[in-house]
């Protein structure tokens, strides 16, 4: 189960912790707010080959 997402450098994000308890979790927010960028992250991270493009400008990694 997840239980903690770290998020660094990633599109827009400079750093985003986490935490997620048993049961379930939402995401709401208004637009702009992020949403999309934490599924990507999801999505991103256990690939081989990541889309550097998905890196924030003026960092090496994420």
């Amino acid at each position: 189960m997840l239980t903690q997402i770290h998020i660094r450098n990633l599109a827009i994000v400079a750093a985003l912790e986490l935490d997620l308890f048993s049961g379930l979790s939402a995401l709401t927010g208004e637009t702009g707010a992020g949403k999309s960028i934490l599924i990507d992250a999801l999505v991103w991270a256990p690939r081989r080959q990541n889309d550097n493009n998905m890196i924030r400008s003026g960092s090496e990694r994420a």
